[in-house]
């Protein structure tokens, strides 16, 4: 039964459609024929308790430069969807927030995957942390003074936004570098939140494996290697994409972590493990499909449908 369903977005004339995994979930959705419809999130209003926003219906096409047509826009109630994708990208600010509490409000009803709620409860380098012992030594904070000692525990280490995405401002910084204090003033001016420190991971050259959850399980991963001179292996930063396999430790991660997406409504999440350490649990706009497709891996565009449709079923 065809379901209606509205996606969330990021403006979508502007995306990069080979890597994009939203464009991924339209191309099946649409195929599976469904009816899709499309607003950014800055559209979102909320009166008297209803949500709505303009929605355009759209048709989706695997062509760049040519791959979005739109039809008439029409201010809908959100709650007539069977579906709502939240799909924008971070950071994770008031503004993103402010869209869980609104899309809160029509969820299960609709169902929004993923669920509003516990997508503002993961910050993802927050929500890691509910899994220590699968991670490398972490510490949160914006306080110079623990900072230094955990440099002077571990050596090199990693520093990077708490509500960062994409591999911008990370840093690596090594015990004795001449640059930790500017640097430190830098993040002091610029992030009013603390920040990540992580110890470096010399492994992070042979690759940084994002993984797939579906529901709870892992059904694809991608290795993606930095540059050459990089420490960043996403993919928007010149990071490569690599075949590769689940290794032993990273099914263990996948079999400890999935009861618990599972559980919170975390329908489509991407986890990123560097040498056997949990680094991230990706919960708001997880990447990697298209990619996972193309080295010739499974289309779990497909597989993220078939969950959604059998939710939407029984509710």
């Amino acid at each position: 039964m065809p379901l209606s369903v509205a996606v969330q977005m990021d403006p979508i004339e502007k995306i990069n459609i080979t890597g994009d995994s939203t464009f991924a979930l339209m191309l099946e959705a649409q195929a599976r024929g469904h009816k899709l419809f499309y607003y950014t999130p800055d559209k979102l209003s909320m009166r008297d308790g209803k949500v709505t926003a303009p929605v355009q219906p759209v048709t989706v096409q695997d062509v760049k430069g040519n791959h979005v047509s739109f039809g008439e826009s029409e201010v809908r109630d959100l709650s007539t969807f069977d579906v709502v994708l939240l799909r924008q990208d971070p950071p994770f600010d008031l503004a993103y927030i402010t869209t869980t509490h609104i899309l809160e409000r029509i969820h299960p009803k609709t169902l929004v995957v993923n669920n509003p709620a516990e997508v503002r409860n993961a910050p993802e380098k927050i929500f890691v942390t509910e899994f220590p012992d699968l991670m490398p030594p972490t510490l949160i904070t914006r306080d110079k003074a623990a900072i230094e000692s955990f440099r002077a525990e571990h050596g090199e280490i990693v520093m990077k936004p708490l509500y960062g995405n994409g591999g911008a401002a990370v840093f690596k910084v090594g015990h004795n570098d001449p640059n930790f204090g500017s640097l430190f003033d830098l993040f002091s001016v610029t992030f009013r939140e603390p920040w990540v420190c992580q110890r470096f991971l010399p492994e992070v050259t042979e690759g940084d494996k994002r993984i797939i959850l579906v529901d709870g399980v892992a059904l694809g991963a991608v290795n993606r290697v930095p540059a050459a001179n990089d420490i960043r292996s996403n993919m928007v930063r010149g990071g490569a994409a690599e075949t590769t396999h689940l290794t032993p430790r990273e099914q263990e991660i996948c079999a400890r972590i999935g009861p618990y997406l599972k559980a919170k409504g975390l329908l489509f999440v991407g986890i990123d493990v560097i040498h056997g350490n949990l680094t991230e649990i990706n919960v708001t706009s997880p990447t990697g499909l298209r990619a996972i497709k193309r080295l010739g891996g499974p289309d779990l565009a497909v597989s993220i449908w078939e969950c959604i449709e059998d939710k939407v079923g029984r509710s």
